[in-house]
């Protein structure tokens, strides 16, 4: 039977909640709260504390078609994309999962029932494998379900490691995992390649469809397994290549989806080949590109943001090799949302603000390439030799994101080659660094955990007693704190924020039962857990009580600032646009911070109405009020969720009136009217397509406001005027100072002027040719060119060096006629000058400058120069 990938999708979750499944809708590509993983990569990752135990669902059976990103970290297919049949950046991971509840025998049963029943594939074409050791799934199938024991493979570890086999499944190096069942398609023997496990398995006759996981095991770093508290089903099923087998087509490329967004490439780049693997990788990254800006992802520099823009790169470059004129990228997310919005409608949502961060950033790109090929220019011209070197092709690739093929490109047309070794050697030394510095490869294990569940009070208590639960000091579960000791102390409940949302955790105290009071330096949270880090005055035991207060003025100063965010947040949305989404924030005693998405600069006039609009709701006097309800309907009534947050099916829904809707588990006024005033103190960005606010209320308000004021007064009285005249005044003034500029940059040229006809008497002759070698005295480094074009012009056929020194740096400046230029190379004899001085430097053949730091060797290289020139002549 042929089906579309839509009614593909919709098939496998009707069918799994037909027995029983909950169905969950994709999470974010950016994993909630998980420090392990750069992208969601599997539909498991949203369900990874539940099989570990640490999180309970309402549900224990469950279903989804979640939207994967494989192109950064472990699993990371991208250079890969478009050049074999299956291999993507994006891909939709149809899977079901039980979480302590039906096992191998009936997962193993799902599967073959959709395959065979619903999708109706034919039987002789399925086979399967399952971990060499599992005698049990081997048994299911063979015995229950009638597979022939010849088309059962056992796989075993063949890569050199225990648990290290395509049949042992983990998420990361530490985590869940466990041994796995795969079905594979047989395409038929017109297709080169051999089965699982056969020499010849690489190819592409056998195709695995779907991945049945048993998650049994708990990986340690020390490579411990350890059972998970209830064995679990995890398995996964990509939607492209059961496509591509019901629409009787052998590539991924080749099914509905990609065949439009093909389609639309070659229209938007002018390709006429719908066969060239270029448009596959337009088509691709179309799609990864378009949900990561959908999840909150803008094209930067570093982490997720270095991913989006090295994909959305890559695609401009194939579009520039298909023929694109100009910015074309963005042109496709029309297609797209043509082909997935019914099943992800924030894809038509979003559509604009997707199109303006990819045109943005393609923009960017042709300008980073104009760039590149300046400074490529630059330093091919005072080359020596016919090789590139690989540092400067690095640095090309690195700093300017120019393509090393372009590199390439640019060398051969002028008869170089590039030190691929090199550039090979400075890309393993970023990459080592850039895991070293990541945060993408923790051990999921080492995050610390709790098993307690803290409650909190503090929504409507300031204080409380409370009992010692655990204590952990060091990374370790101990049981007590000596005097003079900080750890951290967890409460069976507490009155303390702990740390998130943006908002600051809670400082204060714990008065033992003895008198002592410690001090509270911090609430962070630990699971479900409240971990107060404690600085204890005296010995502090797990079972003790203790009367838990916080620091009540701190607390208050927070909240109205917290409150205030919120306000923000609405007014930035009325003013700038419904694209504004939060891309993180700060909340603390002293100010407030909140990071959003927006692409140009917050201009002055909507700075002023959004310090307007949020101080209009605070003078409205609004009470806040909260609700608790579960998440669907907080989402149906137009509450906004936290950006990065993972949210319980059960959430707290704060609101002002009408103005502002969120999902909030943070601590706020009780009014609007009691943030007092509110003023923003900075606005500018942070990353491309990424803005800053920081902003003060209350009482931090007013202070500001009169520190403000009295800085304002006296610069008004420096300029001899008052605070309404003050922009007239520095006006003004500065308008003097660029006239002084000027009059000084002319008396500095008149003075080059008389220097260079003073030179002209230390003017050597070398046969028919005029050289000068100087250094000067006391003279300005910007003044060297146009002293030097008017000893060119004086001397005619000629060549000069110039030096001066000043803060104990040489500045270094060449030229040379025009019909000396094939016998002394301006960029090559200042380069050469430079190294002499612990410099470096180069430019073009009649005009280039240098540096140097060695004063002291400058006579000696400047005599020694007069012989590389006459040499050369």
């Amino acid at each position: 039977m042929s089906m579309t990938s839509a009614a593909i999708r919709q098939a496998f979750l009707d069918f799994f909640a037909g027995k029983g499944h909950a169905v969950v809708p994709s999470s974010s590509l950016i994993p909630g709260n998980d420090a392990t993983l750069l992208f969601t990569n599997a539909g498991m990752v949203q369900f990874k504390d539940v099989f570990l135990g640490q999180d309970q669902r309402s549900y224990s059976r469950a279903v989804s078609a979640q939207r994967c990103v494989r192109a950064g970290g472990k699993h990371n297919d991208l250079e890969n994309v478009g050049y074999t049949a299956r291999h993507h950046t994006f891909f939709e991971m149809l899977g079901n999962f039980s979480f302590g509840d039906y096992f191998k025998q009936d997962a193993i049963r799902y599967a073959w029932e959709f395959l065979t029943e619903v999708v109706k594939l034919p039987r002789e074409r399925l086979l399967v494998t399952v971990y060499a050791t599992d005698d049990e799934a081997f048994a299911i199938w063979q015995n229950d379900i009638g597979v022939p024991a010849d088309r059962i493979i056992r796989i075993g570890d063949n890569k050199g490691a225990p648990y290290a086999s395509d049949n042992f499944w983990a998420m990361g190096d530490t985590g869940p995992c466990g041994p796995c069942t795969e079905i594979f398609y047989d395409h038929g023997d017109h297709i080169w390649g051999g089965p699982p496990g056969s020499a010849e398995e690489d190819g592409d006759r056998f195709i695995e469809i779907w991945n049945i996981v048993f998650m049994q095991f708990n990986r340690l770093a020390s490579g411990e397994m350890q059972p998970l508290p209830k064995p679990s089903v995890d398995t996964g099923m990509g939607l492209e290549r059961i496509a591509a087998i019901l629409q009787h087509v052998h590539s991924n490329y080749e099914i509905d989806t990609f065949v439009a967004l093909i389609k639309a490439a070659a229209a938007a780049t002018g390709a006429t080949d719908l066969t060239d693997k270029s448009l596959r990788v337009v088509a691709d990254h179309i799609r990864s590109c378009a949900f990561l800006i959908v999840d909150g992802v803008m094209p930067s520099n570093e982490g997720r943001g270095y991913v989006l823009r090295r994909i959305i790169r890559r695609a401009v470059r194939h579009g520039n090799k298909l023929g694109a004129k100009g910015a074309f990228f963005y042109k496709l997310v029309a297609a797209l949302a043509a082909e997935m919005g019914d099943a992800y409608p924030e894809l038509r949502a979003k559509q604009a603000i997707i199109e303006k961060a990819l045109q943005q950033e393609e923009e960017q790109f042709g300008k980073t390439l104009e760039r590149g090929l300046q400074i490529l220019d630059e330093e091919l011209s005072g080359l020596a030799g016919t090789e590139v070197p690989g540092t400067l092709v690095f640095k090309l690739y690195d700093t300017y994101g120019f393509p090393v093929d372009l590199t390439n490109d640019v060398a051969r047309e002028r008869g170089l080659s590039i030190d691929q070794a090199g550039f090979d050697a400075a890309m393993a030394e970023q990459r080592k660094r850039a895991q070293q510095a990541s945060n993408f490869g923790l051990d999921y294990n080492q995050q610390l955990t709790s098993a307690v569940q803290t409650g909190f009070t503090g929504y409507t208590e300031h204080f409380g007693n409370a009992r010692v639960q655990e204590i952990i000091k060091d990374g370790q579960q101990v049981s007590h704190l000596a005097a003079g000791e900080t750890g951290l102390v967890i409460l069976d409940s507490t009155p303390f924020y702990a740390e998130s949302g943006g908002q600051i955790g809670d400082t204060g105290s714990f008065k033992l039962q003895n008198g002592a009071v410690s001090a509270v330096l911090d609430t962070q949270k630990i699971a479900k857990a409240f971990a107060h880090k404690v600085e204890a005055s005296s010995e502090l035991k797990v079972g003790d009580q203790v009367e838990a207060t916080i620091d009540l003025a701190r607390r208050n100063a927070i909240r109205k600032n917290h409150s205030a965010t919120h306000l923000l947040h609405a007014a930035l949305r009325k003013v700038l646009g419904e694209h504004v989404t939060q891309k993180g924030s700060l909340v603390g005693p002293e100010r407030l911070r909140f990071d959003f998405s927006h692409f140009e600069a917050v201009k002055p006039a909507e700075l002023q109405q959004l310090e307007q609009m949020v101080n209009e709701q605070i003078q409205l006097n609004l009470p806040l009020l909260t609700r608790v309800m579960p998440i669907e309907a907080a989402k149906a009534a137009g509450a906004m969720a936290l950006f990065g947050e993972k949210y319980d099916d059960e959430v707290r829904v704060l609101s002002m009136g009408e103005f502002s809707i969120e999902l909030c588990g943070g601590t706020h006024v009780e009014r609007t009217g009691d943030i007092g005033f509110f003023k923003i103190v900075s606005e500018g960005g942070i990353a491309s397509g990424v803005r800053r606010i920081e902003a003060v209320s209350g009482p931090a308000a007013i202070q500001y406001l009169q520190q403000l004021d009295l800085q304002i007064s006296q610069a008004a009285s420096l300029l001899k005027g008052d605070a309404f005249s003050l922009a007239e005044r520095v006006q003004q003034t500065l308008d003097r100072s660029k006239q002084l500029e000027k009059e000084i940059e002319q008396l500095k040229a008149k003075l080059a002027s008389y220097a260079g006809a003073s030179l002209t008497a230390n003017v050597q002759q070398v046969g028919e040719v005029k050289v000068l070698v100087q250094q000067l005295e006391q003279t300005d480094p910007k003044a060297l060119r146009t002293l030097l074009d008017e000893l060119k012009n004086k001397l005619g056929s000629s060549v000069v060096l110039l030096a001066t020194v000043n803060d104990d740096k040489v500045s270094l400046i060449a030229g040379v006629s025009s019909d000396l230029t094939a016998k002394v190379h301006a960029g090559q004899l200042v380069g050469w000058a430079a190294g002499q001085l612990g410099g470096k430097g180069g430019g073009r053949p009649d005009m280039a400058q240098a540096g140097g730091t060695d004063v002291a060797a400058l006579p000696n290289v400047l005599n020694a120069a007069l012989a590389y020139i006459t040499e050369r002549l």
